[in-house]
């Protein structure tokens, strides 16, 4: 039995669950019965492989309303967007199912010679994931889908917040038929984690959550050795309103994008640069649509804004704004249209502020909440360079009619995924991957099940050549 932990619901500050992490014993076991299950599952064709994972994503739907409520009280997700989830995490699943067999097909280069040459993709061995809690089932699936389909066995670590997500897993995996210790649940701590990865029998690490921790991951998996290493960190995504946007449509769609699941999102939106000219108009329309959005309590069905995720949270997020407006922004949304249902000091009100600027943290630091800044721009190039003028580099976003205009100024962002007149959305047929501090690697595409297997050179000389 390892060190005590409990879970603190942000809805109420009720106390969800109280327990102990498991000993370095206990997950030692774990990772044996992993060890085990890989060596049996490496040798299963591709086709079987596709075939358990949709009976998990089977068994996953036969409990998704139940799972989804576990998820809501333990976040704070509003139930709508926690059911949703699942049904993407589906479609992520899907679609990496649907890849892995040509993914991981043999590729066979010309004879030369009398040699038989081609490249097998071989699996690496026990993957570990560290996953995120802001959206626990699809930070999951990126890594336990092409782990699965490309041969290995997934150890899953879940954050403390959303542990009931590791537990979910391994209970599906288990009503799919799974081998048994394919997929385990690894309720441990950070000590646990670092003793795990010295005795080098981890082979890769899949880890989402903030840049500090990513860091320390990938410290203990270089002091460590052998063991390769993705990771998914912080975002400061913005979105360049160009001259000819429709007002209207952008200041919705990227409404949406800064504070669905309360800005508690990797892709959120978490600053908007617009044009001088439009500033008014577009503040305007982003502001009424804010004013739309319904905090509330994550169970009712008619939220679409609930808690953030703790109270330390909500005083970091709160930080930021008290810090912005001490050195003169403006917050021009109205709090009074979310006042009287307050539970927990867990529930912001959205904020929007005008007369930003890159002196504050609102605009240059994670956010990670309901709150976003809006500021003017001269020109495209000082847009382009307000864009790239940050430590992350997940995704931004371009608002315009004009298709070249869009590629063009697209091109030159410093970011692994860039959109055109859409924001926060993840396609698993691309690869999810960042750069600067907001990650090294990718998951989903077929590159994401490449990164799940190591090359093998097959170099044979035909039988009666000379």
């Amino acid at each position: 039995m390892g060190t005590p932990f409990s879970i603190t619901s942000p809805i109420d500050g009720s106390q969800l669950v109280a327990g102990n992490y498991l000993s370095f014993l206990e997950a030692e076991e774990k990772l044996r019965r992993a060890e085990q299950a890989q060596r049996a599952w490496r040798d299963t064709s591709v086709p079987e492989r596709v075939a358990v994972l949709r009976r998990f994503l089977d068994a996953f739907d036969r409990h998704a309303d139940e799972f989804a409520r576990q998820v809501s009280v333990a976040m704070g997700k509003p139930i709508r967007q926690a059911q949703g989830e699942i049904a993407g995490m589906r479609t992520r699943a899907e679609a990496l199912c649907w890849q892995a067999p040509m993914t991981l097909a043999d590729q066979t280069l010309p004879e030369r010679d009398h040699l038989e040459r081609f490249i097998r993709r071989e699996p690496l061995g026990v993957v570990l994931d560290i996953a995120a809690w802001n959206y626990p089932y699809v930070v999951a699936i990126n890594v336990i889908a092409p782990a699965i389909l490309a041969g290995n066995a997934v150890l899953v670590k879940h954050a403390p917040q959303t542990a009931c997500v590791g537990r979910q897993f391994e209970q599906a995996f288990v009503e799919a038929g799974a081998p048994e210790g394919l997929v385990q649940d690894l309720m441990v701590d950070h000590s646990t984690v670092s003793d795990l990865l010295r005795t080098r029998r981890i082979a890769h690490v899949g880890f989402t959550g903030s840049v500090r921790g990513g860091h320390e991951v990938y410290s203990q998996v270089g002091a460590a050795g052998f063991a390769s290493c993705g990771l998914e960190m912080g975002g400061k995504d913005a979105a360049v309103v160009l001259d000819d946007a429709d007002v209207s449509e952008t200041a919705v769609a990227l409404c949406d994008g800064a504070f669905y699941n309360a800005g508690q999102s990797c892709c959120a939106v978490e600053r908007i640069y617009v044009p001088q000219k439009m500033l008014g108009a577009f503040v305007d329309a982003f502001v009424s649509e804010t004013h739309r959005l319904r905090l509330g309590h994550p169970l009712e069905e008619s939220t679409t804004l609930g808690p953030v995720v703790s109270k330390e949270a909500a005083e970091r997020i709160n930080a930021q704004v008290t810090s912005a407006v001490a050195r003169g922004a403006r917050v021009v949304s109205d709090d009074r249209m979310f006042y009287g249902i307050k539970r927990s000091e867990c529930y912001l009100p959205p904020r929007v502020l005008l007369d930003v600027d890159h002196s504050m943290d609102l605009m240059v630091q994670e956010s990670f909440g309901p709150v976003i800044g809006i500021m003017p721009y001269p020109s495209e190039t000082e847009a382009l360079k307000l864009a790239n003028e940050s430590r992350y580099g997940l995704t931004a976003s371009v608002w315009t009619k004009d298709h070249e205009r869009a590629l063009a100024f697209a091109d030159r962002l410093q970011v692994g995924t860039v959109y055109m007149n859409r924001c926060d959305a993840v396609d698993p047929d691309l690869p999810w991957v960042g750069t600067k501090e907001s990650g090294l690697g990718c998951t989903l595409s077929h590159l994401g099940i490449l990164s799940m297997t190591r090359p093998k050179s097959f170099n044979f000389k035909l039988a009666g050549s000379k």
